[in-house]
């Protein structure tokens, strides 16, 4: 049985834990050449409806989630739990801050994406009460890129 986890303490990213956050993306394999990473941070922190949360056990980052809504459903992205510090509930713990701050904007559906392949993750979600849609999502890329897989 993994130890009790050290409380995990939420905050919004600041700029000085921005490069500290895109490198524990990194390490969880949650980037892709199509997606900068410090765009997205920076897209996320322009607007009250979205944000990057950060949870710390004590100084390290352990954590993050990025949270936002469009006034009508809740999404989450880039949830990241330092590699070395899995199976102490700070997946859960992001997560439920994720919907605490989803709740405090009155959203009151949350959805996310899941690639296929990435069966762990899928396991995760499920045991947290997330259901697979039976929606089918499409993208268009609106500045002329090519699609991505």
């Amino acid at each position: 049985m993994p130890a009790s986890p050290s409380p995990l303490a939420i905050a919004e990213i600041a700029d000085a834990d921005i490069e500290t956050v895109v490198a524990l993306w990194q390490s969880c394999g949650l980037t892709r050449p199509w997606n900068d990473p410090h765009a997205d941070i920076a897209l996320a922190r322009r607007e009250a409806n979205s944000t990057v949360l950060i949870g710390r056990d004590g100084a390290a980052i352990v954590a993050s989630a990025m949270v936002g809504h469009d006034g009508h459903r809740g999404w989450i992205y880039y949830v990241a739990v330092d590699p070395d510090c899995r199976k102490r509930g700070y997946g859960s713990g992001i997560m439920a801050a994720a919907e605490d701050w989803l709740r405090q904007a009155g959203i009151a559906k949350l959805q996310l994406l899941v690639r296929r392949e990435n069966k762990q993750a899928g396991a995760f979600y499920t045991s947290l009460g997330f259901e697979e849609s039976t929606s089918v999502m499409f993208a268009k890329w609106l500045d002329g890129r090519d699609p991505t897989p």
